[in-house]
């Protein structure tokens, strides 16, 4: 790693957010349609956790997805889901859900909780380029043990769930916006330093530790970042993706270029011709 590349100035701090979605589902959202398009590709983040059944148990009934990539990643407790692909199962601690909506998709998704009634995860949304908004919907599921955990000589602790660290890769591979989505879990006194690519856009939520809550978003100057343990052990996040710098359209679970775009999909959806790949069959 080229330590001395030239590292990124942190542009913007801010807290996430207590707010209600789904079927009442509480939870923080950490970024969403108010802080784009300054963290293009990417839409939003929403951070689920409480030890409260009834803050997440309503979950996020049957609704329709189109011009996105939705990602789930389970810390603590089960979420089953299912879809208009025929998919269903239950997501686990560890487990991450890469679904591409593309041209469109229906699903639900019902947090369960653990044994002990918590539930803890996170839901990224990423947006797909014009020339893909209409892409036949995929569907990836990556259990705990098919994502790889590296030490750095830093003394990081690096779960790779998309991306590189070292010679390690992670298991979602191929996405358009060329993300990375790190893990990492940072003892006390210590600095991970990670290289990004020039241009893309670079954040890190912090999930556990000092300034627990808070998201950092980085000048896109800069071919390194760098994050600094002080007195505590941290736990972040660290995503990266390559801006689409392209006109968006959004409402609710939509995201298209053009308003008519998007007047279009929900007359679809209304008139039950969302679908347009995937379907299962009768």
């Amino acid at each position: 790693m080229d330590t001395a590349a030239p590292v990124r100035r942190i542009k913007k701090v801010w807290k996430n957010i207590p707010t209600i979605e789904g079927a009442g589902v509480r939870l923080k959202r950490v970024f969403g349609f108010h802080e784009i398009p300054q963290l293009d590709p990417f839409l939003l983040l929403d951070c689920f956790q409480s030890d409260n059944r009834d803050d997440y148990v309503r979950g996020f009934p049957w609704h329709p997805h189109r011009g996105i990539e939705t990602i789930t990643y389970v810390l603590d407790g089960d979420v089953e889901h299912q879809d208009s692909l025929g998919n269903k199962g239950i997501i686990q601690p560890g487990d991450v859900q890469w679904m591409t909506a593309g041209s469109g998709i229906i699903h639900q998704e019902m947090p369960k909780g653990s044994s002990k009634g918590r539930m803890w995860g996170f839901q990224l949304w990423a947006n797909l380029p014009r020339s893909n908004k209409m892409m036949d919907p995929r569907y990836r599921e990556v259990k705990n043990n098919q994502i790889p955990a590296v030490k750095t000589a830093e003394g990081a602790t690096v779960r790779i769930i998309c991306g590189k660290v070292g010679d390690t890769q992670g298991p979602v591979r191929e996405i358009v916006t060329d993300p990375e989505y790190l893990d990492v879990s940072l003892p006390a006194g210590k600095t991970f330093t990670h290289v990004v690519k020039p241009g893309y856009t670079v954040f890190a939520y912090v999930v556990e530790g000092e300034g627990e809550g808070n998201i950092s978003l980085y000048e896109p100057e800069g071919n390194t970042v760098a994050v600094a343990a002080d007195k505590k052990p941290v736990r972040f996040l660290l995503v990266s993706g390559k801006p689409l710098k392209e006109p968006i359209a959004w409402y609710g679970p939509i995201v298209m270029n053009t308003k008519e775009e998007l007047r279009t999909a929900f007359k679809e959806y209304e008139a039950g011709t969302f679908i347009k790949q995937g379907a299962p069959s009768s």
